[in-house]
């Protein structure tokens, strides 16, 4: 490793993120996503396990950029969605393996409750669709983890004996279903209180099931806990709408801009220049600002001005 590498190392954060190699001439080599930056681009440098095909491709890596996120779950879509419009030579696949899906919040007598389904449903008086969301096992586990703590679906007219005998057991009568579909919205609208409660409420579930030694049911909850993590963290660089717009942020000289389509991040640039950057649109200017300030100083003296 040069001297070059280890000080782009050093200067990344521990925080999730994308990253991305270039060569001398400037050409991308490769695309990744990292729970924590600074360790894993390390990684390339140290033992590549299940990445051996990657060792040819190490040594042509001259500069190193990279872009933090507010989440895992966002840096696994920022990811995919790069992957997608462009493929550079050493990434296998366009994106991760995760399926995105969405969550359907129904509350109508009949068809009260949350699904998880691959494909956006369209919304009528009484149904929401949240997301989209990387990974339909998650997705899956979301909809438990939401039933076990806002049982909507027992409020449904029709349940079987087995089913009203659970609905009595929690004490969740129809009457409850306005109030119940409200708490589960503003969990996926992500609101804090609302967020901190739920997982209060599991964690709370999870360890008296540990403490009866219901190891099996305490593993559940903590996956389904971790479920309804990923699908509440923040994320925005893939949403429903169909926003096109451009992003800049501006540091030291250093201007890096973003282009959203159809409500996706899809590509990332960045060149010195003296112009600065123009004003972010609403809910981009933290994200924009910070990568900035990252790709200069990253960027250090390997670029040319």
């Amino acid at each position: 490793m040069g001297p070059e590498i280890r000080r782009m190392i050093a200067a990344l954060p521990s925080s999730p993120g994308v990253y991305r190699f270039r060569d001398e001439g400037g050409r991308v080599l490769y695309v990744g996503r990292a729970t924590g930056l600074r360790s894993r681009v390390a990684s390339y440098w140290g033992g590549l396990g299940d990445r051996r095909h990657l060792a040819r491709m190490v040594p042509r890596v001259a500069r190193i950029e990279a872009l933090t996120c507010d989440s895992v779950h966002e840096a696994a879509w920022l990811e995919r969605n790069l992957l997608e419009e462009s493929l550079p030579r050493w990434n296998r696949t366009r994106g991760g393996q995760e399926v995105p899906a969405y969550l359907v919040l129904d509350a109508r007598p009949a068809t009260a409750g949350v699904r998880a389904v691959h494909e956006p449903v369209a919304t009528a008086p009484g149904v929401s669709v949240f997301g989209p969301y990387l990974g339909g096992v998650r997705a899956r586990a979301a909809v438990q983890a939401l039933h076990r703590v806002h049982p909507l679906a027992y409020t449904r007219t029709g349940l079987t004996g087995a089913e009203r005998d659970l609905a009595a057991r929690r004490g969740v009568t129809p009457a409850d279903r306005e109030d119940l579909a409200a708490a589960v919205a503003s969990v996926l609208h992500r609101e804090a209180v609302a967020v901190a409660a739920a997982q209060a409420l599991l964690a709370g579930v999870r360890d008296r099931a540990a403490e009866a030694l219901a190891f099996e049911l305490a593993a559940r909850v903590q996956d389904e806990l971790r479920a309804l993590e990923w699908v509440t963290a923040p994320q925005r660089v893939t949403t429903r709408d169909a926003a096109a717009l451009t992003v800049e942020g501006w540091s030291d000289g250093f201007l890096v801009s973003f282009t959203v389509r159809d409500g996706r991040l899809r590509t990332w640039t960045q060149r010195r220049t003296t112009r600065p950057a123009r004003p972010a649109p609403p809910g981009w200017a933290a994200f924009a600002a910070r990568n900035a300030t990252l790709a200069a100083t990253l960027a250090g003296s390997t670029l040319q001005a």
